[in-house]
Order: structure tokens, then C-alpha cells, then sequence
């Protein structure tokens, strides 16, 4: 038995249930940012999403977009460089935090 469970996904809307109202809101939102194309397609925002999965370490959401993306019309590849991108901004946030370290540094006098 795994902790992360794939069937868990179809179980998301349960999250709502001592607080529905606030759950359909979240769900009115999230389609609508998610799920519809507007000045992104719907392929864009499942790459975005599948992106964001990864670096998130999201398995119900990588689950999800894995799939979005293939019905929206991306290609392994196109999601393959998704995740590069998202992995490389990751590799970036983490590095230019250095400069914090050689504030500290310099004010040590290393």
C-alpha cells in the first residue's frame, strides 16, 4: 500500500464536505483558471499546470495533468520540456539565494 494513491484523485471533491459552499467556490475557480481556454489555451495552462505539478511534487496532480496535457494535445516532448523549465527556475530560485549567504558573508568577513 502506498501513501499517494491514484483512486485518492477521485475522491478530491470529498474535501468539501463540512465546508461545500467554499469547495464549490474553489472548484468554480479553479476551472476556470485551469480548464478553459482564454488568453492561454487550455494545452497552455495543462503544460503550466503539469510544470508546476512537478516542482510542487504534486503525484495526484502530475496524475492529472499527465493526462490533461495528452487530451489538450501535447506531445511527450512539449511536457518533458515543461517540466526542464520548471526544474531549472527551481535550480535558480535555490542558487540566487547565495547571494544571501555572501551578504553574511561579507558582513563577517569571510
Amino acid at each position: 500500500m502506498n501513501y499517494y494513491e491514484s483512486k485518492d484523485l477521485g475522491r478530491f471533491a470529498e474535501v468539501g464536505k463540512f465546508a461545500g459552499g467554499l469547495m464549490k467556490k474553489f472548484f468554480d475557480y479553479y476551472t476556470e483558471a485551469t480548464g478553459t481556454d482564454g488568453a492561454l489555451t487550455k494545452r497552455e495552462k495543462s503544460l503550466i499546470g503539469l510544470a508546476v505539478a512537478h516542482s510542487k511534487q504534486c503525484p495526484y496532480c502530475i496524475d492529472a495533468y499527465t493526462t490533461q496535457c495528452l487530451e489538450s494535445g501535447s506531445n511527450p516532448e512539449q511536457m518533458t520540456e515543461a517540466i526542464h523549465v520548471a526544474a531549472a527556475l527551481e535550480a535558480g530560485m535555490t542558487l540566487v539565494h547565495g547571494v544571501q549567504m555572501h551578504n553574511v558573508l561579507e558582513k563577517k568577513g569571510a
